[in-house]
Formats: C-alpha cells, structure tokens, sequence
C-alpha cells in the first residue's frame, strides 16, 4: 500500500513538474534599440584573430612593457564602445586571442587593430571577419565593470 501512495505522490509531482508553464521574457523594445539590435536581438560586429606576429621582443621588460600598453588600448577601447569582447586564449597556439569590434566593417575595424601597441611593433598581427551575434554583447564590458576587483592595467 505504501508503495502505490509512493508512485502516486510521484507520478503528481511529475506532471506537476511538466505542467509549470514557462514564460517568455517580455520584449524590450528601448534596450534592443539602445543596443542596436535586429528583430532577432542580433547585430553585426567584426570579430579579429590576434595571431602572433614576425617580431618576437627577447627583453622580457620590453614584452611587459609593450603588454601594459596593449592592455591600457583594450581598455580605452572598451571605455570608447568600440570593443566589446577581449580575451587571450590559454594555450601556446599562434592564434593569441579575440577580439570583437562593435563596428559593422573590417575597414572601421582595421583602422581601430592600428590603434594597438603590439600591432605597431608586429608581436601581433589581426585577421579580421565579419561576425553576427547576440546584441547582448552590448552588455559585457559595464557588467565586467562591476566584476572586476582588481584592474589588469594597475
């Protein structure tokens, strides 16, 4: 007896589950607007490659020079909306890292790639391509704002 109330009481649970209705967040037309975003909450950016360039700096003062400057441009960059993702990636491979430019053209975008201290020196070089994501991306750098404890340019 105990074992037929027991499935009972889970098979009601079950359908109890199930059951719940999911709701669909509510469109915000002003944020999608504000972020630039399609009828499918999409945009265009163009994203870049940073692959490793010809020069390599044998001073290691140099190298951390050269990548406090490369920072101080990501973070004016991002401070300006120009960028909205950056990050190297963990393992010793050629591609170094991404970027992603809130800009609609690789011309825009080679114009901002030029900007950067590593590029200049040609430890980095950048392969740049039209890329179409989420207008959510918008977003990261004022939520990375308030994520961060510690500054990667201090």
């Amino acid at each position: 007896m105990k074992k037929i109330i027991l499935l009972i009481a889970f098979i009601a649970c079950c359908f109890t589950c199930f059951s719940q209705e999911q709701s669909k967040p509510v469109y915000d037309a002003a944020l999608a607007q504000k972020l630039g975003a399609d009828n499918y909450g999409m945009k265009k950016y163009v994203m870049a490659f940073l692959k490793a360039g010809p020069t390599h700096l044998k001073d290691s003062a140099a190298r951390m020079q050269l990548q406090i400057a490369h920072l101080k441009n990501i973070t004016r960059l991002a401070d300006e909306g120009k960028l909205v993702v950056a990050g190297p990636f963990l393992d010793d491979q050629p591609i170094r890292g991404i970027f992603i430019f809130n800009v609609e053209s690789i011309d825009e975008a080679k114009k901002l790639t030029e900007t950067d201290p590593a590029i200049k020196a040609g430890t980095l070089i950048m392969e740049l391509h039209p890329f179409y994501c989420s207008a959510a991306l918008m977003e990261v750098t004022k939520i990375h704002k308030v994520l961060q404890k510690n500054s990667i340019t201090d």
